[in-house]
C-alpha cells in the first residue's frame, strides 16, 4: 500500500503484465494470510538535493475470516503486525529488519550484489542526547512539545542535547536507533494528527523500535495499541530511547494544550 502522496513516478515505464500474472482482483490474491504495506520513497523531497531517502514496509496478518483487503488492515498493530523494516539509501544502503524477535541490520555490498549482516541484534541506548524534530514548525506544535523542546535546550554537560533533522523518517530514525535519543513528528495546527500514517509508517517503525528495546508513543499511549478507522489514518509519533519517550509522555500528561 504505497503512501498517498508519493511522487516521481512519471518517468517509470512499466510493461504490460503477461496473461499468466494474476491481477489485483484475481482470487489468487485472497489465498494468503498476510498483507504487505509500504512507503516506497520516504523523504522524496530530499532527492533533488541528493540527501538520504528510504523505504518503510510492514507485514500484517489479515483479520480472521476476511479477504486480503483494506478492511483487513484495520486492526491494532499489537494484534496484527508480524514483521517490519526499512531501507536507508545514503552513503551506504542499509536494510534494518525485525521479524518479532529482535532487530538486525544488513549493508549492501555493491560489488557482490549481496546484503551483509553488519548489525546483529541492534539495541537502542536507554537514553540519548539526540533529538530530531522539524523545529521550523515550533510555533505550531502543541504546548507539551514546545515545553519539552524549551526545557531540554537548557541542559548542559553530559545531558546537553544534539539536534539532528534530515527530513526523512528513515534517516532520522536510524540515527536515533543507533545513537539513542528521540524522534518526533508532533501534531501541528495544520495537521492536528501529525503527518505520519499509522499503518505504513508509524506502526512499522514502532515495531522496530520496541524490538530494539526502545519505545513508541503518540504522547498519550502506545502507537501499536491505536485502532485505525481508515487506511491513511495519521497519528502523532514519538520514537526512541525508553527514557526519552517516557519523558515526552510525562510532558503530555502535565501540560494540557486544550487549556492554552
Amino acid at each position: 500500500m504505497p503512501s498517498d502522496d508519493t511522487t516521481h513516478r512519471a518517468s517509470l515505464s512499466i510493461p504490460a503484465l503477461p496473461p499468466s500474472v494474476p491481477l489485483k482482483n484475481d482470487s489468487a490474491f485472497d489465498a494468503g494470510d498476510y498483507v504487505a504495506v509500504f512507503d516506497p520513497i520516504d523523504g522524496s523531497k530530499n532527492i533533488d538535493a541528493s540527501l538520504p531517502v528510504g523505504t518503510v514496509f510492514g507485514i500484517y496478518r489479515k483479520a480472521p475470516g476476511m479477504d486480503a483487503s483494506v478492511e483487513s488492515l484495520l486492526q491494532r498493530g499489537s494484534d496484527s503486525i508480524v514483521a517490519a523494516g526499512y531501507c536507508l539509501y545514503s552513503a551506504t544502503t542499509v536494510l534494518v529488519l525485525t521479524l518479532g524477535s529482535g532487530v538486525d541490520g544488513f549493508t549492501l555490498d555493491p560489488d557482490r550484489g549481496t546484503f551483509l549482516h553488519t548489525h546483529e541484534d541492534i539495541r537502542i541506548p536507554s537514553t540519548g542526547n539526540l533529538y530530531s524534530f522539524n523545529e521550523g514548525n515550533f510555533r505550531d506544535f502543541d504546548a507539551p512539545v514546545r515545553e519539552y523542546l524549551d526545557q531540554i535546550k537548557q541542559r548542559t554537560g553530559k545531558r546537553k542535547p544534539q539536534a539532528r533533522y534530515v527530513g526523512a523518517l528513515v534517516a532520522d530514525l536510524h540515527n536515533v536507533l543507533i545513537n539513542g535519543g528521540l524522534y518526533g513528528y508532533p501534531p501541528t495546527r495544520a495537521n492536528p494528527n501529525g503527518k505520519l500514517r499509522l499503518l505504513y509508517e508509524s506502526n512499522p517503525m514502532a515495531m522496530i523500535m520496541e524490538q530494539a528495546g526502545g519505545a513508541a508513543s503518540t504522547g498519550l499511549g502506545r502507537i501499536l495499541d491505536v485502532l485505525p478507522s481508515e487506511v491513511h489514518e495519521r497519528v502523532p509519533t514519538f520514537l526512541g530511547s525508553t527514557d526519552n519517550v517516557f519523558e515526552m509522555d510525562q510532558f503530555h500528561q502535565y501540560y494540557d494544550s486544550d487549556k492554552e
